[in-house]
């Protein structure tokens, strides 16, 4: 179903029945418009001990590095999604490890989905949303250029927990984590 602008019909702000919200309901029919957040899938890939990192081609943050990440698709598990940005920012071919962490990005009305995932070989190049992509060791990742708060705290959750087969995935950061990550938009 493609997206509908509430401005573009007889939609009035009010509270459904049995409701607890306003919404956009239709004053002809009654119909309701459910305006939800957006789900982001991505992943923190590694090859070895390298970060994969993609410079964004589009806006917002275009020129700045992010993870291969965006948006999840109608019919699409989160892991499915999160491997097809990969392909689709990076044209790589990574595997999926597991659920690192999960993000309530309530400013934007987002929810983002963050795994561990593998690239099994260094095989990748810029997709049509990238304008590079790269290999970086932790030392080198450009982190006063990263794109986002939620690419920061992904990469130093992941390292916090690196290689461990068993944790609790992570949520969004607290304390010293955010105020840093933060610092990233003030730049």
């Amino acid at each position: 179903m493609a997206s509908i602008n509430p401005d573009d019909y007889a939609f009035e702000r009010k509270i459904p029945a049995d409701d607890n919200m306003e919404r956009h309901v239709c004053a002809d029919c009654g119909w309701i418009h459910y305006d939800n957040p957006k789900v982001v899938v991505g992943s923190v890939v590694t090859f070895e001990d390298k970060f994969l990192l993609c410079k964004r081609a589009i806006n917002p943050r275009k020129g700045f590095w992010t993870l291969p990440a965006g948006y999840l698709e109608q019919n699409e598990t989160t892991a499915d999604g999160a491997m097809r940005e990969a392909f689709e920012e990076a044209n790589a071919k990574i595997r999926i490890r597991d659920l690192l962490a999960l993000y309530s990005v309530t400013h934007i009305s987002q929810v983002q989905v963050m795994y561990r995932a593998v690239l099994d070989r260094p095989e990748f190049s810029a997709g049509p949303e990238s304008l590079e992509v790269r290999l970086f060791d932790w030392d080198d990742i450009p982190w006063n250029d990263l794109a986002f708060p939620t690419v920061y705290w992904a990469l130093h959750q992941y390292r916090q927990i690196k290689d461990s087969k068993y944790f609790a995935p992570f949520s969004n950061a607290e304390g010293e984590m955010l105020e840093k990550s933060y610092e990233i938009l003030r730049r």
